[in-house]
């Protein structure tokens, strides 16, 4: 019997053929960013398409940017989807995300509205999370004014902004000021615990240096203690009733994956029409690193699936 987790082949190859992320961690994490920066810099983007920065205000008086994407010479309200940009909680900005919304923003018309969260380590929690915060709560509050039906709007976000989409819907139940209408959770990192088999195997993409990196730098003091809070790291929340309906997704070599199927299933058991879909033999972001290949094409087509039923008119 084979001690190995299965690896499509096809990604594995796909993968292979292309400079790796390696391990991140504080001596090469200047290095990191910049190049994560760049990785969709050659994407085209479409003209019918159009990118505003918007600066609102955010905790203590900073500025948070939320960049809209929006079909250009439409004028109805249109359904908003919030989204919290991967990358660890150390790397990323909304630029990477621009090529996705291209294309969502036509296929569904939506707006994307991506935010620019503080990053760690230089800014840990709760920073990230208070900036997501206050930038989806300016879009609730001021969104008719750009063309948004406030009354229609989902937060998603992959890896860790996948963990940090379902920290804002945790923290958006809990502060009781308005409600959301889905949350699309693409392999989201929200078990700072690290216990888990899959957490500990050897997978490419995000290893385990990578994602204790991520971890300590995100918590900071609060790191493998007792005391982190479920805004932080949802997998530690007890009570996920009351939570907007939610899609969960991973393969089954991401090293997320027992956490993300455990969530995902005590989302059902709570109460929260749950969508889960595992992939066979896929790494963690396999649908952005191996983008042609048939496991990704599936994933596309699963989430847009997905995105056509809540974005569909009631």
């Amino acid at each position: 019997m084979s001690t190995q987790p299965y690896y499509d082949p096809e990604i594995r190859a796909a993968i292979e053929a292309q400079p790796s992320l390696g391990t991140v961690n504080a001596d090469n994490l200047e290095k990191t960013r910049s190049s994560r920066l760049l990785r969709n810099a050659d994407a085209p983007l479409s003209d019918e398409v159009e990118r505003v920065d918007h600066f609102v205000a955010g905790p203590h008086g900073d500025e948070v940017r939320v960049r809209l994407h929006r079909r250009k010479n439409i004028e109805d309200l249109l359904p908003a989807l919030y989204w919290t940009h991967g990358g660890g909680y150390v790397l990323g900005a909304p630029e990477q995300d621009d090529f996705r919304f291209d294309r969502w923003c036509q296929r569904f018309g939506l707006v994307g509205a991506a935010v620019q969260y503080r990053l760690a380590p230089e800014h840990p929690y709760p920073a990230g999370l208070e900036d997501s915060y206050a930038g989806l709560k300016w879009l609730k509050e001021n969104g008719e004014s750009i063309g948004v039906d406030t009354d229609r709007i989902g937060i998603g976000g992959p890896s860790a902004g996948g963990g940090m989409a379902a920290a804002l819907a945790l923290l958006v139940r809990d502060r009781g000021e308005f409600e959301l209408d889905y949350q699309l959770l693409i392999y989201p990192m929200i078990d700072d615990t690290r216990t888990t088999v899959t957490a500990n195997w050897d997978v490419p993409v995000w290893d385990r240096e990578s994602n204790y990196f991520g971890w300590q730098s995100y918590l900071g003091d609060l790191f493998d203690t007792e005391d982190v809070p479920i805004h932080a790291a949802p997998a530690r929340a007890v009570d996920l009733s009351g939570l907007p309906r939610a899609y969960v997704m991973t393969g089954t070599l991401d090293g997320f994956a027992d956490e993300d199927v455990a969530y995902a299933q005590r989302l059902n058991q709570a109460g929260v029409p749950t969508e889960l879909h595992v992939y066979p033999g896929a790494p963690h972001g396999f649908d952005g690193f191996a983008p042609g290949t048939a496991v990704a094409r599936q994933a596309r087509s699963d989430i847009n699936d997905f995105l056509g039923r809540m974005l569909s008119p009631s």
